[in-house]
């Protein structure tokens, strides 16, 4: 197990993880070896686009807004992909394209496993 210094939240994960009912302080901690984790502004802007609770006032209140390099532009993959490049953190996401992405670049990612559990993949 690798202690990260942060986790970045993509938005479909942050759903999987609030849809599984999963402690994700506990199960990060676990997976990671952190609870700290990281978000990009798109990210807040999807969620609260959903309907549905999401829980979004915790979100917001344990994660640390991350600001996006202007040049990567305004999608929101594009924007967690350089900041987990540079900064070297897994990515919170279900999204199987983006984890092709982030594995063909040699970066980690954590996703719910088994609708129970969070799992690091390196």
């Amino acid at each position: 197990m690798i202690t990260m210094t942060r986790v970045l939240i993509d938005a479909c994960g942050w759903v999987a993880v609030i849809e599984a009912g999963i402690n994700i302080d506990q199960a990060l901690l676990e997976c990671t070896g952190t609870r700290k984790i990281a978000i990009v502004k798109s990210v807040m802007t999807e969620l609260e686009a959903l309907p549905g609770n999401y829980l979004l006032g915790i979100l917001s209140a344990k994660a640390e807004m991350v600001e996006a390099d202007k040049e990567v532009g305004h999608h929101t993959d594009d924007q967690l992909f350089a900041i987990a490049k540079r900064e070297n953190w897994p990515v919170l996401t279900v999204d199987s394209e983006f984890k092709r992405r982030l594995s063909k670049a040699n970066l980690s990612w954590v996703e719910v496993s088994g609708r129970s559990h969070l799992r690091l993949v390196e």
